[in-house]
């Protein structure tokens, strides 16, 4: 399907590479300088450049980042995508809809996408793609029939005030890229964008909320970027902390509950199986539908409040059976043994063998992975694919939905250990362990409480746990803080790993260890620190020892 999704002129040198990429830690919201340490456009800028990948993957944040590098004058000249993109179309949209400035995007068949990934540069018109020797014509985006409840049709006509009928435009025209023909009610919304990514999320949020905005249904927040009690105490420069709480402020204007938690499904909140939601946040979205079973489209942010606005979303993607069946098969060979860090390198690993559809790991059967470790997988998936969930043959509930198309790939232990090699760069002298990306669990701090009890931490080595308030509540009460506390661990609400700054982040830290697949992903583009990477039990030595293995691990060694 070759067809224009927002008209309008560019023209440029062409940028092409067939990996997706995260513009919310993989590019710099002020310069468009690619920043993932993992992507082949590593360091090169995105400024003024027509930009060819197949689709986006990882945050949901990746929305805001657009917004702000059109609004600062380091945006693409153009996207072009290959297949459907919903998070940094969602930005230039906002741009267009909100602030009158316009960057075009559109999506080409697969010919047509190869053909212009070999040009070196390209003009944009409304009409067509021109290169050397290159004409492509474009369709105008095609008008679906909506069908419209007669509330719905009284936002869009202004009855219900302006901030609605402005969410209601940014979903009609959502629900006409996505192919949607009706729309559907949602019982719940978990904002993305009350992170401080950038100047633009505020701007967003403020205009909105001075607009007399409310939220419609039960809205969560996300983890934001800075303690929202404590940041003065802690040394937070005004110049960002001011900012960052009223970004968060704005939201609860708005109507949304403070939760401050990147894991909406560790509140009281928690969806049931096919409950109809509306979640931001990767590592939420893919948890909510692989193994809760509830449904949820990966909402860009932005559009997570205009969802919370009217209380409807286009009916598309994820929340329907037949986009939810595996179309890829991933037959896993398994070590003899293995510990908790299996999870996350398996997620990571899905995602890199699956970055464009779901899969369904199949080999997995005979395990009994808690929720912990199931949480870590769905974070490192969506830190490597643009899928909405996975499923795991006998273990996730929805397992056995898989495409009589499917095809099948193979994956082993040289896979995972390779992985285990790309996450662990860094020397082995540990300056920082970091817990909770996404936000620790309770179990995840009795866990680490048990290993860390009677110990403390290295003198040289500092150990930070983010976590939801509702966790740090029940830590305190049950008695498992105070051995944390007790061990030297720092316990800090509200921001994660994604979102942490200095001096909450320790300056002088050079190389940090994470148990985290997402993190160690992210961490050497988000906070240009050497990273380590290991088990809960690998993270708890190296927190009292300051020191990493040297070697990969036992159940991994004889695998290279």
């Amino acid at each position: 399907m070759t067809r224009s999704i927002l008209a309008g002129q560019a023209n440029g040198p062409v940028l092409a590479s067939e990996e997706g990429l995260s513009f919310w830690g993989g590019v710099d919201a002020s310069t468009g300088v690619v920043i993932d340490a993992h992507h082949p456009w590593h360091r090169q800028s995105l400024a003024g450049k027509i930009v060819l990948m197949p689709t986006s993957r990882g945050s949901c944040t990746g929305s805001g980042v657009v917004l702000e590098l059109i609004q600062n004058g380091h945006a693409p000249a153009a996207f072009i995508f290959r297949d459907h993109e919903d998070v940094l179309t969602l930005g230039a949209l906002i741009a267009q809809q909100l602030f009158d400035m316009n960057v075009p995007v559109a999506q080409l068949d697969a010919a047509d996408f190869a053909a212009l990934s070999q040009a070196a540069t390209a003009q944009i018109s409304p009409t067509e793609i021109t290169a050397p020797n290159l004409t492509i014509p474009l369709a105008p985006l095609a008008e679906v029939a909506l069908d419209l409840s007669d509330g719905d049709r009284a936002m869009l006509a202004g009855a219900d005030g302006e901030a609605p009928k402005m969410a209601m435009q940014t979903i009609v025209t959502m629900a006409a890229l996505q192919g949607a023909t009706s729309l559907i009610d949602v019982t719940q919304v978990h904002i993305d964008g009350c992170i401080y990514a950038s100047p633009a999320n505020l701007v967003f949020a403020e205009k909105v909320a001075n607009m007399g905005a409310q939220v419609r249904v039960p809205t969560t927040m996300n983890a934001i970027s800075v303690d929202h009690a404590n940041w003065r105490v802690q040394g937070i420069p005004p110049d960002f902390g001011l900012p960052a709480s009223r970004l968060a402020d704005a939201y609860v204007k708005m109507g949304a509950r403070p939760s401050f938690t990147c894991a909406p499904y560790l509140l009281d909140t928690t969806p049931k199986a096919g409950e109809m939601i509306a979640w931001a946040e990767s590592n939420a979205v893919v948890y909510a539908n692989t193994v809760l079973a509830a449904r949820t489209v990966k909402h860009p942010d932005f559009f997570d409040l205009c969802i919370a606005l009217t209380g409807r979303a286009p009916l598309s993607g994820a929340y329907l059976d037949e986009h939810r069946a595996a179309l890829r098969i991933i037959e896993i060979t398994l070590p003899a043994q293995h510990d908790d860090s299996l999870w996350p390198m398996l997620g990571y690993l899905a995602g890199h063998l699956a970055p464009e559809c779901i899969p369904v790991l199949t080999g997995l059967e005979n395990l009994s992975p808690n929720e912990d470790d199931l949480k870590a997988m769905c974070a490192a998936f969506g830190t490597t694919s643009a899928a909405p969930m996975l499923h795991v043959a006998g273990i996730t509930p929805e397992a056995t939905m898989i495409s009589p198309s499917a095809e099948t790939v193979h994956a082993g232990v040289q896979d995972l250990a390779r992985i285990w090699q790309q996450f662990n760069p860094g020397p082995a002298q540990i300056d920082l362990v970091a817990f909770g990306s996404p936000h620790f669990s309770l179990s995840e701090c009795h866990a680490l409480a048990k290993l860390l009890e009677g110990k403390h931490r290295h003198s040289e080595t500092d150990v930070i746990v983010t976590l939801g308030h509702d966790t740090l509540t029940q830590a305190r009460a049950d008695g498992t803080l105070a051995i944390l506390e007790a061990a030297g661990v720092q316990v800090v609400p509200d921001i994660c790993w994604c979102s942490i700054s200095e001096p909450v982040f320790p300056p002088s830290a050079k190389t940090l260890m994470t148990n985290s697949g997402k993190y160690a992903h992210y961490a050497p583009g988000l906070c240009g620190r050497e990273v380590r990477f290991g088990s809960l039990a690998d993270c708890a030595r190296a927190a009292c020892t300051g020191q990493a293995p040297n070697t990969l691990p036992d159940w991994l060694t004889p695998q290279l």
